[in-house]
């Protein structure tokens, strides 16, 4: 199935990176997290990729033009010029890299990618989001109920310890628990072609008028997953799932 990534945000929560590099090619682990995240695609067998573009597009297109060598051990003849690899990374993705305008928003990008997408129902996911999502069981969901869009619906962990309190008395503390109310936008869609009409140009937020309608009309799901979800929203998010990755990460493959 056909993927599309969110990749052309200018991350200005995230500027102790975004100065030099777009948030997406933020690595964790040595590895952009986009790299992660097209992981987790690839492990369930979805490896057509179409990554919207914007802020600064070029290094993206840059990491994939020369993914083979940066990501392989070689020897370099300087005399012919000839290059030997010794070692090549096995991925078999294929990857689309499209501009879809500096300052578009969310919606908008997934406007310019409709040409790729054509006629077929889509994966859509924003580039700064790691999980250990069961992308066969979103996509068995989002099948046995018919509607035109399913997201993936998150619990995040709290940013701070949480009490339960029984009068003054503290009946539970929880040292930044999962939280057990409140589910966010997790991305991670199943989305069906005739969602593109709902979007009417560059400037419509995905996350405003196009979800909006789709939920009044009652063709918006929840796909409750309940496992590890973690955004990289802030140099604290990047440390965290630097550890993370350090300590045999959820989302690892």
């Amino acid at each position: 199935m056909k993927v599309i990534l969110l990749a052309g945000g200018f991350g200005t929560r995230l500027s102790e990176y975004t100065g030099v590099i777009p948030k997406p090619m933020v690595p964790i682990g040595g590895k952009p997290i986009l790299w992660h995240i097209m992981q987790t695609y690839a492990r369930f067998g979805h490896k057509d990729f179409y990554v919207a573009l914007g802020y600064k597009a070029e290094v993206i297109k840059e990491y994939f033009l020369n993914y083979r060598s940066l990501n392989a051990d070689f020897t370099v003849d300087l005399a012919s010029g000839n290059v030997t690899p010794h070692q090549i990374d096995s991925v078999d993705w294929r990857v689309t890299l499209a501009n879809t305008g500096a300052n578009s928003m969310t919606g908008g990008r997934v406007k310019r990618l409709q040409s790729f997408i054509g006629n077929e129902t889509f994966m859509l996911t924003y580039g700064d989001g790691v999980a250990d999502i069961d992308l066969d069981a979103l996509l068995d969901f989002h099948r046995s109920h018919g509607k035109m869009v399913t997201v993936s619906a998150v619990r995040p962990t709290a940013r701070f310890g949480e009490l339960e309190i029984d009068g003054a008395r503290v009946a539970s503390f929880q040292e930044k628990p999962q939280l057990h109310d409140g589910w966010i936008n997790g991305g991670y869609f199943v989305i069906e072609p005739e969602f593109f009409d709902l979007i009417a140009g560059d400037d419509t937020m995905l996350e405003r008028e196009p979800l909006e309608q789709a939920t009044k009309a009652g063709e918006l799901m929840a796909y409750r997953h309940d496992g590890f979800w973690h955004c990289m929203d802030t140099k604290r998010d990047h440390e965290l799932l630097e550890s993370l990755w350090a300590n045999d990460a959820p989302w690892k493959v």
